[in-house]
């Protein structure tokens, strides 16, 4: 197995030694860890690097708060580095963006995130306005980049359509996008026009085709829902589940792979989803009891998903059809939901999610699932060269 070096291993094996005499700004989460487990803001207590103020993006520097959870930062510090923390996921927009006096007494914001592949996975916004802030306040901005957990070929799902641009598809692009968290911002900035104070700090040893358990690298879960890899491989798909009244499994012990609702009958459900074949999954029927969030506290009918072959699994195409399957056999008793979603009142989630209203019309209409995934697989072709513009490795 080649051992793969993230753009902290590489920081740290020079002594961080670009960074001594400045001011930092660190953004991070617990994920933010180097090749031994050891975290960032130890790497940056033992180099001796000032760091000046802490950000937390959604979550918090340590994912202590569950999803769509305000962090509230007043007096609170970051216990190794001392540094005073700023929460970068508040109540309104406007708090996803470090604020420019917070930014007014920084030469660099450092900025480490473990990204897991997906649109809907805030931590690449969050480094995105990150280094918009930093371009306005004339400070540097640098992305430690780590690999794509899902890898960095395969790319499913249309593109978000402008009118349906929120914090879980802040900029146009596919579902599943293929590119590293480095790539996306460098992407995002270079499109955006501030790309001026963006340095991507890169990995080595990664190639395009390994999924995370093949770098060498180990897996800390960098959000509370996303425990393990094979979360990550169903998330793009699954996620879709929280913008309906069906438990996404928060709750329960493996979120996004098991998935269910009171009225699902789950022998029935699973028999339907075997029957169409879908490449690289296998549905198990299961009834399980969420400790919290949607149905908590009662037993409910589901399934669990079992990635058989994740190199042919298409996440994104299971989670249509299994949204399909659920109308087509429960009908009304699936529910959009209407209830503000990542800041955003006046357009369903599930529309955020699919990043325009074909999918749910298409659900609704009994129409044909696979149709649909084909016409976003041509969005994400088209896109194609835009992407390629991003790509750093091989």
């Amino acid at each position: 197995m080649t051992t793969v070096a993230t753009g902290l291993d590489r920081l740290t094996a020079d002594g961080f030694s670009a960074l001594r005499g400045r001011r930092v700004g660190l953004v991070c989460h617990p994920a933010s860890v180097d090749g031994t487990l050891v975290h960032i803001t130890q790497r940056c207590r033992q180099a001796g690097v000032n760091v000046v103020r802490c950000f937390g993006p959604e979550h918090g520097i340590w994912a202590d708060a569950q999803d769509m959870i305000s962090v509230d930062d007043a007096d609170h510090r970051e216990p190794i580095t001392g540094a005073p923390v700023r929460s970068l996921y508040g109540a309104d927009e406007v708090s996803l963006s470090p604020r420019p006096e917070d930014l007014a007494d920084l030469d660099v914001l450092l900025i480490d995130l473990q990204d897991i592949g997906s649109r809907y996975y805030t931590y690449i916004y969050t480094a995105a306005l990150c280094v918009r802030a930093a371009t306005r306040a004339g400070i540097e901005a640098w992305v430690l980049d780590r690999p794509n957990p899902l890898g960095g070929v395969e790319v499913e799902g249309g593109i978000t359509h402008p009118d349906f641009l929120s914090f879980v598809g802040m900029w146009p692009l596919p579902t599943r996008h293929g590119l590293t968290i480095g790539e996306v911002v460098g992407l995002i900035a270079g499109e955006h026009g501030f790309a001026e104070s963006l340095k991507v700090v890169e990995t080595t040893g990664w190639q395009r085709a390994q999924l995370f358990d093949e770098t060498g690298l180990p897996w800390v879960q960098p959000s509370p829902n996303m425990p393990t890899l094979d979360t990550a491989l169903v998330y793009p798909g699954m996620c879709l589940v929280e913008g309906t009244n069906l438990s996404e499994g928060r709750g329960a012990t493996r979120p996004f792979e098991t998935v269910g609702a009171a009225f699902i009958q789950p022998f029935d459900l699973a028999r339907v989803l075997t029957e169409r074949d879908l490449p690289g999954v296998a549905f198990r029927p299961l009834y399980f009891r969420p400790t919290f969030h949607k149905f908590g506290g009662q037993t409910i009918g589901g399934l669990a998903l079992h990635v058989t072959d994740r190199r042919t699994f298409q996440p994104l195409r299971v989670g249509l059809h299994f949204l399909d399957a659920v109308r087509r056999l429960y009908g009304p008793a699936l529910e959009w939901r209407s209830e503000v979603y990542e800041f955003v009142r006046d357009r369903l989630a599930i529309d955020l999610l699919f990043g325009d209203t074909r999918g749910r019309e298409t659900i609704d209409a009994g129409g044909e699932p696979d149709a649909l995934w084909r016409a976003w697989q041509a969005e994400g072709e088209a896109f194609a060269p835009v992407r390629r513009r991003a790509l750093r490795y091989t």
